[in-house]
Protein backbone atom coordinates (compact mmCIF):
# COMPACT_ATOMS: atom_id res chain seq x y z
CA UNK A 1 0.00 0.00 0.00
CA UNK A 2 1.36 3.43 -0.98
CA UNK A 3 2.19 5.74 1.93
CA UNK A 4 0.38 9.07 1.51
CA UNK A 5 1.95 12.46 2.17
CA UNK A 6 0.14 15.12 4.18
CA UNK A 7 -0.13 18.87 3.63
CA UNK A 8 -1.82 21.12 6.20
CA UNK A 9 -4.00 23.56 4.26
CA UNK A 10 -5.15 26.89 5.70
CA UNK A 11 -7.10 28.85 3.10
CA UNK A 12 -10.09 31.07 2.44
CA UNK A 13 -12.38 30.65 -0.56
CA UNK A 14 -14.22 33.62 -2.05
CA UNK A 15 -16.68 33.83 -4.92
CA UNK A 16 -16.36 36.83 -7.20
CA UNK A 17 -18.23 38.17 -10.25
CA UNK A 18 -16.80 37.42 -13.66
CA UNK A 19 -15.61 41.03 -14.08
CA UNK A 20 -14.05 41.26 -10.61
CA UNK A 21 -10.75 43.19 -10.49
CA UNK A 22 -8.20 41.92 -7.98
CA UNK A 23 -7.09 45.03 -6.05
CA UNK A 24 -3.50 46.25 -6.23
CA UNK A 25 -2.39 44.92 -2.86
CA UNK A 26 1.12 46.38 -3.27
CA UNK A 27 0.13 49.99 -3.93
CA UNK A 28 -2.37 49.77 -1.07
CA UNK A 29 0.46 48.73 1.25
CA UNK A 30 -1.03 45.37 2.21
CA UNK A 31 1.88 43.29 0.83
CA UNK A 32 5.40 44.26 -0.18
CA UNK A 33 5.52 42.48 -3.53
CA UNK A 34 3.64 40.03 -5.73
CA UNK A 35 5.01 37.45 -8.14
CA UNK A 36 2.51 36.70 -10.91
CA UNK A 37 2.80 33.26 -12.46
CA UNK A 38 1.59 31.72 -15.71
CA UNK A 39 -1.95 30.42 -15.92
CA UNK A 40 -2.53 26.68 -16.32
CA UNK A 41 -5.44 24.25 -16.62
CA UNK A 42 -6.51 21.49 -14.23
CA UNK A 43 -9.21 18.82 -14.30
CA UNK A 44 -10.31 17.19 -11.04
CA UNK A 45 -12.71 14.25 -10.85
CA UNK A 46 -14.41 14.18 -7.46
CA UNK A 47 -15.30 10.78 -6.02
CA UNK A 48 -17.90 10.01 -3.38
CA UNK A 49 -20.58 7.50 -2.45
CA UNK A 50 -23.98 7.64 -4.17
CA UNK A 51 -25.30 9.38 -1.05
CA UNK A 52 -22.35 11.84 -0.98
CA UNK A 53 -21.17 10.63 2.43
CA UNK A 54 -17.76 12.30 2.17
CA UNK A 55 -19.11 15.71 1.23
CA UNK A 56 -21.60 15.52 4.09
CA UNK A 57 -18.76 14.75 6.53
CA UNK A 58 -16.91 17.82 5.11
CA UNK A 59 -14.35 15.61 3.36
CA UNK A 60 -13.46 15.66 -0.33
CA UNK A 61 -11.69 13.13 -2.54
CA UNK A 62 -10.48 14.00 -6.02
CA UNK A 63 -8.15 12.84 -8.76
CA UNK A 64 -6.60 15.95 -10.29
CA UNK A 65 -4.56 16.31 -13.44
CA UNK A 66 -2.57 19.46 -14.20
CA UNK A 67 -0.57 21.75 -11.96
CA UNK A 68 2.44 21.04 -9.77
CA UNK A 69 0.54 18.84 -7.30
CA UNK A 70 -1.35 16.55 -9.67
CA UNK A 71 -2.49 13.38 -7.95
CA UNK A 72 -5.13 11.95 -5.68
CA UNK A 73 -6.08 14.37 -2.89
CA UNK A 74 -8.15 13.56 0.18
CA UNK A 75 -9.09 16.60 2.28
CA UNK A 76 -10.20 16.08 5.87
CA UNK A 77 -11.21 18.47 8.67
CA UNK A 78 -8.58 19.05 11.37
CA UNK A 79 -9.75 18.20 14.88
CA UNK A 80 -9.88 21.26 17.11
CA UNK A 81 -8.96 23.65 14.29
CA UNK A 82 -11.09 26.25 12.47
CA UNK A 83 -13.15 25.03 9.54
CA UNK A 84 -10.71 26.81 7.21
CA UNK A 85 -7.94 24.35 8.17
CA UNK A 86 -7.83 20.95 6.53
CA UNK A 87 -5.32 18.18 6.03
CA UNK A 88 -4.72 17.33 2.39
CA UNK A 89 -3.53 13.74 2.04
CA UNK A 90 -1.87 13.03 -1.29
CA UNK A 91 -0.91 9.95 -3.26
CA UNK A 92 0.54 9.88 -6.80
CA UNK A 93 -1.74 10.28 -9.81
CA UNK A 94 -0.83 6.86 -11.20
CA UNK A 95 -1.91 5.12 -7.98
CA UNK A 96 -5.33 4.70 -9.56
CA UNK A 97 -7.30 5.62 -12.66
CA UNK A 98 -10.56 7.54 -12.49
CA UNK A 99 -13.03 5.35 -10.59
CA UNK A 100 -10.28 3.28 -8.94
CA UNK A 101 -9.54 5.03 -5.66
CA UNK A 102 -6.15 4.05 -4.17
CA UNK A 103 -6.47 1.53 -1.33
CA UNK A 104 -4.58 3.78 1.11
CA UNK A 105 -7.24 6.49 0.76
CA UNK A 106 -10.16 4.06 0.86
CA UNK A 107 -8.82 2.72 4.14
CA UNK A 108 -8.64 6.18 5.69
CA UNK A 109 -12.22 7.10 4.79
CA UNK A 110 -13.69 3.67 5.59
CA UNK A 111 -15.33 4.87 8.83
CA UNK A 112 -17.08 7.64 6.88
CA UNK A 113 -18.41 5.47 4.03
CA UNK A 114 -18.84 2.09 5.81
CA UNK A 115 -18.56 -0.23 2.83
CA UNK A 116 -20.17 1.98 0.19
CA UNK A 117 -18.49 2.32 -3.21
CA UNK A 118 -16.63 5.47 -4.16
CA UNK A 119 -17.65 6.59 -7.64
CA UNK A 120 -16.93 9.61 -9.86
CA UNK A 121 -19.53 12.32 -9.20
CA UNK A 122 -18.49 15.49 -11.03
CA UNK A 123 -15.49 16.90 -12.88
CA UNK A 124 -14.19 20.36 -12.05
CA UNK A 125 -12.21 22.07 -14.83
CA UNK A 126 -10.21 25.05 -13.68
CA UNK A 127 -8.12 27.69 -15.38
CA UNK A 128 -5.87 28.94 -12.59
CA UNK A 129 -3.80 32.12 -12.39
CA UNK A 130 -1.58 32.08 -9.29
CA UNK A 131 0.08 34.99 -7.49
CA UNK A 132 2.58 34.67 -4.65
CA UNK A 133 2.43 37.43 -2.02
CA UNK A 134 5.70 38.38 -0.27
CA UNK A 135 6.68 40.36 2.81
CA UNK A 136 9.30 43.15 2.68
CA UNK A 137 12.11 40.60 3.04
CA UNK A 138 10.92 38.72 -0.03
CA UNK A 139 9.58 35.76 1.96
CA UNK A 140 6.54 34.10 0.31
CA UNK A 141 3.70 34.22 2.85
CA UNK A 142 0.51 33.68 0.85
CA UNK A 143 -0.67 32.33 -2.46
CA UNK A 144 -3.65 33.98 -4.15
CA UNK A 145 -5.13 31.98 -7.01
CA UNK A 146 -7.74 33.28 -9.42
CA UNK A 147 -9.81 30.37 -10.74
CA UNK A 148 -12.23 30.27 -13.64
CA UNK A 149 -14.26 27.12 -12.97
CA UNK A 150 -16.56 24.90 -15.03
CA UNK A 151 -18.24 21.89 -13.37
CA UNK A 152 -19.54 19.07 -15.60
CA UNK A 153 -21.36 15.82 -14.88
CA UNK A 154 -20.52 12.31 -16.12
CA UNK A 155 -22.11 13.14 -19.50
CA UNK A 156 -19.89 16.21 -19.86
CA UNK A 157 -22.94 18.43 -19.40
CA UNK A 158 -22.15 21.76 -17.74
CA UNK A 159 -23.73 21.98 -14.29
CA UNK A 160 -22.37 25.38 -13.35
CA UNK A 161 -19.59 27.87 -14.05
CA UNK A 162 -18.18 30.53 -11.76
CA UNK A 163 -15.08 32.43 -10.73
CA UNK A 164 -13.41 31.83 -7.38
CA UNK A 165 -10.41 33.24 -5.54
CA UNK A 166 -8.51 31.22 -2.97
CA UNK A 167 -6.00 32.72 -0.54
CA UNK A 168 -3.78 30.11 1.10
CA UNK A 169 -1.15 30.30 3.80
CA UNK A 170 2.31 29.32 2.52
CA UNK A 171 4.40 29.95 5.63
CA UNK A 172 2.64 28.46 8.66
CA UNK A 173 5.41 29.54 11.03
CA UNK A 174 5.68 33.21 10.08
CA UNK A 175 4.26 35.34 12.93
CA UNK A 176 2.47 37.77 10.59
CA UNK A 177 1.25 35.33 7.93
CA UNK A 178 -2.22 34.59 9.34
CA UNK A 179 -2.90 38.25 10.09
CA UNK A 180 -1.87 39.11 6.53
CA UNK A 181 -4.20 36.43 5.18
CA UNK A 182 -7.11 38.01 7.06
CA UNK A 183 -6.19 41.49 5.75
CA UNK A 184 -6.08 40.26 2.16
CA UNK A 185 -9.42 38.47 2.54
CA UNK A 186 -11.00 41.56 4.12
CA UNK A 187 -9.78 43.69 1.22
CA UNK A 188 -11.20 41.27 -1.34
CA UNK A 189 -14.55 41.25 0.47
CA UNK A 190 -14.64 45.04 0.53
CA UNK A 191 -14.11 44.93 -3.23
CA UNK A 192 -17.14 42.71 -3.82
CA UNK A 193 -16.03 39.14 -3.07
CA UNK A 194 -18.04 36.97 -0.68
CA UNK A 195 -16.94 34.04 1.45
CA UNK A 196 -17.67 30.54 0.11
CA UNK A 197 -17.25 27.68 2.58
CA UNK A 198 -18.11 24.80 0.22
CA UNK A 199 -15.67 23.21 -2.18
CA UNK A 200 -16.07 23.81 -5.91
CA UNK A 201 -17.64 20.40 -6.41
CA UNK A 202 -19.89 20.55 -3.34
CA UNK A 203 -21.35 23.87 -4.41
CA UNK A 204 -22.20 22.37 -7.80
CA UNK A 205 -23.88 19.31 -6.26
CA UNK A 206 -26.18 21.51 -4.21
CA UNK A 207 -28.10 20.67 -1.06
CA UNK A 208 -27.32 16.94 -1.17
CA UNK A 209 -23.61 17.67 -0.65
CA UNK A 210 -24.17 20.06 2.25
CA UNK A 211 -26.79 17.97 4.07
CA UNK A 212 -25.94 16.69 7.58
CA UNK A 213 -23.65 13.64 7.82
CA UNK A 214 -24.85 10.18 8.81
CA UNK A 215 -24.34 11.17 12.45
CA UNK A 216 -25.35 14.82 12.79
CA UNK A 217 -24.26 17.05 15.65
CA UNK A 218 -27.30 17.41 17.92
CA UNK A 219 -27.85 20.36 20.24
CA UNK A 220 -28.07 19.48 23.92
CA UNK A 221 -31.67 19.61 25.17
CA UNK A 222 -32.93 21.60 28.14
CA UNK A 223 -33.63 19.96 31.50
CA UNK A 224 -37.36 19.81 30.81
CA UNK A 225 -36.88 17.88 27.56
CA UNK A 226 -37.40 14.15 27.24
CA UNK A 227 -34.75 11.80 28.59
CA UNK A 228 -34.51 10.25 25.13
CA UNK A 229 -33.41 13.63 23.73
CA UNK A 230 -30.47 13.74 26.14
CA UNK A 231 -29.59 10.16 25.23
CA UNK A 232 -29.56 10.95 21.51
CA UNK A 233 -27.45 14.07 21.99
CA UNK A 234 -24.89 12.19 24.09
CA UNK A 235 -24.79 9.17 21.79
CA UNK A 236 -24.42 11.40 18.72
CA UNK A 237 -21.55 13.30 20.33
CA UNK A 238 -19.59 10.19 21.27
CA UNK A 239 -20.28 8.24 18.07
CA UNK A 240 -19.01 11.22 16.06
CA UNK A 241 -15.89 11.29 18.24
CA UNK A 242 -15.33 7.58 17.69
CA UNK A 243 -15.71 7.86 13.91
CA UNK A 244 -13.29 10.79 13.67
CA UNK A 245 -10.84 8.98 15.96
CA UNK A 246 -11.13 5.87 13.77
CA UNK A 247 -10.03 7.93 10.76
CA UNK A 248 -7.16 9.35 12.84
CA UNK A 249 -6.00 5.88 13.96
CA UNK A 250 -5.75 4.77 10.34
CA UNK A 251 -3.59 7.85 9.72
CA UNK A 252 -1.45 6.98 12.77
CA UNK A 253 -2.03 10.41 14.34
CA UNK A 254 -0.81 11.06 17.91
CA UNK A 255 -3.24 10.14 20.71
CA UNK A 256 -5.78 8.79 18.21
CA UNK A 257 -5.95 5.29 19.70
CA UNK A 258 -6.59 6.81 23.11
CA UNK A 259 -9.36 9.04 21.75
CA UNK A 260 -11.05 6.14 19.99
CA UNK A 261 -10.84 3.90 23.03
CA UNK A 262 -12.25 6.62 25.29
CA UNK A 263 -15.15 7.20 22.89
CA UNK A 264 -15.92 3.47 22.87
CA UNK A 265 -15.80 3.37 26.66
CA UNK A 266 -18.06 6.40 26.99
CA UNK A 267 -20.71 4.87 24.74
CA UNK A 268 -20.47 1.53 26.52
CA UNK A 269 -20.73 3.24 29.89
CA UNK A 270 -23.83 5.13 28.74
CA UNK A 271 -25.46 1.90 27.61
CA UNK A 272 -24.91 0.44 31.06
CA UNK A 273 -25.70 3.50 33.17
CA UNK A 274 -28.85 4.37 31.24
CA UNK A 275 -29.95 0.80 30.48
CA UNK A 276 -33.46 1.28 32.01
CA UNK A 277 -34.13 3.84 29.26
CA UNK A 278 -33.04 1.50 26.46
CA UNK A 279 -34.04 -1.81 24.96
CA UNK A 280 -32.17 -4.19 27.25
CA UNK A 281 -31.09 -6.83 24.73
CA UNK A 282 -30.03 -4.23 22.16
CA UNK A 283 -27.97 -2.26 24.68
CA UNK A 284 -26.26 -5.39 26.01
CA UNK A 285 -25.34 -6.59 22.51
CA UNK A 286 -23.91 -3.22 21.48
CA UNK A 287 -22.01 -2.93 24.76
CA UNK A 288 -20.42 -6.34 24.12
CA UNK A 289 -19.22 -5.23 20.68
CA UNK A 290 -17.80 -2.02 22.12
CA UNK A 291 -15.98 -4.09 24.74
CA UNK A 292 -14.45 -6.12 21.89
CA UNK A 293 -13.29 -2.92 20.19
CA UNK A 294 -11.79 -1.58 23.42
CA UNK A 295 -9.86 -4.85 23.88
CA UNK A 296 -8.53 -4.74 20.32
CA UNK A 297 -7.31 -1.18 20.86
CA UNK A 298 -6.14 -1.88 24.39
CA UNK A 299 -2.84 -3.55 23.58
CA UNK A 300 -1.55 -0.66 21.47
CA UNK A 301 -2.80 2.06 23.82
CA UNK A 302 -1.54 0.34 26.97
CA UNK A 303 1.86 -0.23 25.36
CA UNK A 304 2.04 3.41 24.21
CA UNK A 305 1.32 4.64 27.74
CA UNK A 306 3.71 2.17 29.33
CA UNK A 307 6.59 2.93 26.97
CA UNK A 308 6.24 6.69 27.41
CA UNK A 309 5.94 6.37 31.18
CA UNK A 310 8.86 3.99 31.70
CA UNK A 311 11.14 6.00 29.41
CA UNK A 312 10.28 9.22 31.26
CA UNK A 313 10.80 7.68 34.67
CA UNK A 314 13.93 5.79 33.62
CA UNK A 315 15.48 9.11 32.59
CA UNK A 316 15.00 10.28 36.17
CA UNK A 317 17.46 7.61 37.32
CA UNK A 318 20.29 9.45 35.59
CA UNK A 319 23.70 8.19 34.51
CA UNK A 320 24.31 4.59 33.55
CA UNK A 321 21.15 3.35 35.26
CA UNK A 322 18.98 5.37 32.88
CA UNK A 323 20.89 4.01 29.88
CA UNK A 324 20.75 0.41 31.11
CA UNK A 325 17.05 0.55 31.93
CA UNK A 326 16.09 2.05 28.58
CA UNK A 327 18.27 -0.45 26.73
CA UNK A 328 15.85 -3.12 27.95
CA UNK A 329 12.60 -1.13 27.90
CA UNK A 330 12.79 0.41 24.43
CA UNK A 331 13.41 -2.65 22.22
CA UNK A 332 10.98 -4.90 24.13
CA UNK A 333 8.11 -2.45 24.25
CA UNK A 334 8.90 -1.03 20.81
CA UNK A 335 8.46 -4.50 19.32
CA UNK A 336 5.25 -5.00 21.26
CA UNK A 337 3.96 -1.62 20.05
CA UNK A 338 4.53 -2.50 16.39
CA UNK A 339 2.82 -5.87 16.83
CA UNK A 340 -0.14 -4.41 18.69
CA UNK A 341 -0.64 -1.69 16.07
CA UNK A 342 -0.80 -4.32 13.35
CA UNK A 343 -3.38 -6.25 15.37
CA UNK A 344 -5.49 -3.16 16.05
CA UNK A 345 -5.54 -2.15 12.38
CA UNK A 346 -6.55 -5.68 11.46
CA UNK A 347 -9.55 -5.37 13.78
CA UNK A 348 -10.52 -1.97 12.34
CA UNK A 349 -10.42 -3.41 8.82
CA UNK A 350 -12.64 -6.36 9.70
CA UNK A 351 -16.28 -6.93 8.78
CA UNK A 352 -17.07 -7.06 12.48
CA UNK A 353 -15.89 -3.49 12.96
CA UNK A 354 -17.81 -2.28 9.91
CA UNK A 355 -20.98 -3.85 11.31
CA UNK A 356 -20.28 -2.19 14.65
CA UNK A 357 -20.00 1.21 12.94
CA UNK A 358 -23.34 0.59 11.24
CA UNK A 359 -24.88 -0.22 14.62
CA UNK A 360 -23.35 2.88 16.21
CA UNK A 361 -24.70 5.14 13.47
CA UNK A 362 -28.14 3.64 14.03
CA UNK A 363 -27.75 4.08 17.79
CA UNK A 364 -26.87 7.74 17.39
CA UNK A 365 -29.83 8.52 15.17
CA UNK A 366 -32.63 6.27 16.50
CA UNK A 367 -31.71 4.23 19.58
CA UNK A 368 -34.39 1.71 20.61
CA UNK A 369 -35.71 3.12 23.88
CA UNK A 370 -38.00 1.87 26.62
CA UNK A 371 -41.19 3.53 27.84
CA UNK A 372 -39.19 5.24 30.60
CA UNK A 373 -37.32 7.29 28.00
CA UNK A 374 -40.48 9.29 27.39
CA UNK A 375 -40.11 10.81 30.87
CA UNK A 376 -38.45 14.20 31.15
CA UNK A 377 -34.72 14.24 31.75
CA UNK A 378 -35.30 15.86 35.13
CA UNK A 379 -37.49 12.93 36.18
CA UNK A 380 -35.63 10.01 34.63
CA UNK A 381 -31.91 10.77 34.70
CA UNK A 382 -30.97 11.72 38.30
CA UNK A 383 -31.96 8.30 39.68
CA UNK A 384 -29.70 6.62 37.11
CA UNK A 385 -26.82 8.92 37.99
CA UNK A 386 -27.47 8.19 41.66
CA UNK A 387 -27.21 4.46 40.99
CA UNK A 388 -23.76 4.86 39.41
CA UNK A 389 -22.75 7.23 42.20
CA UNK A 390 -23.76 4.86 45.01
CA UNK A 391 -21.76 2.04 43.42
CA UNK A 392 -18.69 4.29 43.23
CA UNK A 393 -19.20 5.64 46.74
CA UNK A 394 -19.37 2.14 48.23
CA UNK A 395 -16.20 1.14 46.38
CA UNK A 396 -14.12 4.20 47.34
CA UNK A 397 -15.17 4.27 51.00
CA UNK A 398 -14.06 0.63 51.36
CA UNK A 399 -10.53 1.33 50.09
CA UNK A 400 -7.57 1.20 52.45
CA UNK A 401 -4.10 2.61 51.92
CA UNK A 402 -2.43 -0.81 51.84
CA UNK A 403 -5.33 -2.76 50.33
CA UNK A 404 -5.02 -4.96 47.22
CA UNK A 405 -4.46 -3.11 43.95
CA UNK A 406 -7.38 -5.04 42.43
CA UNK A 407 -9.80 -3.18 44.72
CA UNK A 408 -8.34 0.12 43.59
CA UNK A 409 -8.71 -0.93 39.97
CA UNK A 410 -12.38 -1.79 40.51
CA UNK A 411 -12.90 1.65 42.06
CA UNK A 412 -11.34 3.18 38.95
CA UNK A 413 -13.78 1.36 36.67
CA UNK A 414 -16.72 2.57 38.74
CA UNK A 415 -15.33 6.11 38.83
CA UNK A 416 -15.11 6.18 35.04
CA UNK A 417 -18.66 4.90 34.71
CA UNK A 418 -19.98 7.56 37.10
CA UNK A 419 -17.90 10.24 35.40
CA UNK A 420 -19.10 9.38 31.92
CA UNK A 421 -22.72 9.24 33.09
CA UNK A 422 -22.51 12.67 34.72
CA UNK A 423 -20.67 14.15 31.74
CA UNK A 424 -23.42 12.84 29.46
CA UNK A 425 -26.10 14.81 31.30
CA UNK A 426 -24.08 17.82 32.51
CA UNK A 427 -24.93 20.01 29.47
CA UNK A 428 -28.61 19.47 30.31
CA UNK A 429 -28.39 19.93 34.10
CA UNK A 430 -26.12 22.95 34.24
CA UNK A 431 -22.97 24.22 35.94
CA UNK A 432 -23.30 22.32 39.22
CA UNK A 433 -23.51 19.05 37.30
CA UNK A 434 -20.51 20.15 35.23
CA UNK A 435 -18.48 20.78 38.39
CA UNK A 436 -19.48 17.35 39.70
CA UNK A 437 -18.25 15.85 36.42
CA UNK A 438 -14.99 17.78 36.82
CA UNK A 439 -14.45 16.40 40.33
CA UNK A 440 -15.09 12.88 39.05
CA UNK A 441 -12.59 13.50 36.24
CA UNK A 442 -9.95 14.45 38.83
CA UNK A 443 -10.73 11.30 40.80
CA UNK A 444 -10.50 9.19 37.67
CA UNK A 445 -7.11 10.73 36.83
CA UNK A 446 -5.74 9.88 40.27
CA UNK A 447 -7.04 6.32 40.05
CA UNK A 448 -5.64 6.08 36.53
CA UNK A 449 -2.21 7.15 37.77
CA UNK A 450 -2.46 4.43 40.40
CA UNK A 451 -3.29 1.78 37.81
CA UNK A 452 -0.49 2.94 35.50
CA UNK A 453 2.00 2.63 38.37
CA UNK A 454 0.78 -0.88 39.18
CA UNK A 455 1.04 -2.00 35.54
CA UNK A 456 4.49 -0.40 35.27
CA UNK A 457 5.71 -2.43 38.23
CA UNK A 458 4.38 -5.63 36.65
CA UNK A 459 6.21 -4.85 33.40
CA UNK A 460 9.46 -4.03 35.20
CA UNK A 461 9.32 -7.39 36.99
CA UNK A 462 8.75 -9.09 33.63
CA UNK A 463 11.68 -7.23 32.05
CA UNK A 464 13.95 -8.12 34.98
CA UNK A 465 13.24 -11.84 34.82
CA UNK A 466 14.94 -12.59 31.50
CA UNK A 467 18.07 -14.77 31.68
CA UNK A 468 20.01 -12.31 29.51
CA UNK A 469 19.60 -9.42 31.98
CA UNK A 470 22.89 -8.66 33.76
CA UNK A 471 23.07 -7.68 37.46
CA UNK A 472 23.72 -3.99 36.78
CA UNK A 473 20.60 -3.77 34.62
CA UNK A 474 18.58 -5.64 37.25
CA UNK A 475 19.72 -3.05 39.80
CA UNK A 476 18.67 -0.17 37.51
CA UNK A 477 15.30 -1.77 36.92
CA UNK A 478 14.96 -2.31 40.66
CA UNK A 479 15.41 1.42 41.25
CA UNK A 480 12.76 2.09 38.62
CA UNK A 481 10.43 -0.41 40.30
CA UNK A 482 10.87 1.35 43.63
CA UNK A 483 10.02 4.68 42.05
CA UNK A 484 6.82 3.26 40.53
CA UNK A 485 5.87 1.80 43.92
CA UNK A 486 6.22 5.29 45.41
CA UNK A 487 4.00 6.66 42.67
CA UNK A 488 1.38 4.00 43.41
CA UNK A 489 1.03 5.07 47.03
CA UNK A 490 1.20 8.77 46.19
CA UNK A 491 -1.80 8.17 43.93
CA UNK A 492 -3.65 6.38 46.72
CA UNK A 493 -3.08 9.30 49.06
CA UNK A 494 -4.25 11.71 46.35
CA UNK A 495 -7.51 9.76 46.04
CA UNK A 496 -8.16 10.00 49.77
CA UNK A 497 -7.33 13.71 49.82
CA UNK A 498 -9.48 14.48 46.77
CA UNK A 499 -12.50 12.43 47.81
CA UNK A 500 -13.92 15.21 49.98
CA UNK A 501 -14.09 17.50 46.93
CA UNK A 502 -15.99 14.81 45.03
CA UNK A 503 -18.46 14.47 47.92
CA UNK A 504 -18.95 18.23 48.02
CA UNK A 505 -19.60 18.49 44.28
CA UNK A 506 -21.93 15.49 44.39
CA UNK A 507 -24.08 17.08 47.10
CA UNK A 508 -24.37 20.34 45.16
CA UNK A 509 -25.07 18.74 41.79
CA UNK A 510 -28.69 17.86 42.46
CA UNK A 511 -28.09 14.52 40.75
CA UNK A 512 -27.61 12.24 43.78
CA UNK A 513 -29.83 11.55 46.77
CA UNK A 514 -27.10 11.42 49.33
CA UNK A 515 -23.33 11.60 49.63
CA UNK A 516 -21.54 10.40 52.73
CA UNK A 517 -17.93 10.91 53.68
Amino acid sequence: MITPTVHREVERKLRVPGDFLVPDLVSEGIVASITEQLSFDMAAVYHDTPGLSLFRWRATLRRREGGSDAGWHLKLPVAGAPSTSRDEIRVPLLSGAVGSVPAALVDIVSPLIRGERLLPQVTVRTNRTPRVLHDRHGAPLLELVDDKVVVVDSSDRVITAFREIEVELLDHDHPQAEALLERVVARLISGGAHVESSSKAASALGAAATAPPDVPSIAWPAEGSGASDTLRAALSTHVRQLIFADVAVRRDLPDSVHQMRVAARRIRSMLKSFSPLLDEAWAASLADELAWLARELGAIRDTEVLLTRLDRHADRLGGDDAVLARAVIDPRLGQRLASSRSGALGALRSDRHEWLLDDLVAAATAPPVSDKASMTGADALPSLIDRAWRSLEASVTSLTLYGPSEEWHRARIKAKRARYAVEAVAPTFGKAAGRFAGALADLTEALGEHQDAVVAQEMIRELSSGPEIDPRTVFALGRLHAYEAEREFEARRAVFIGWSAVIRRAKRSGLVRRARR
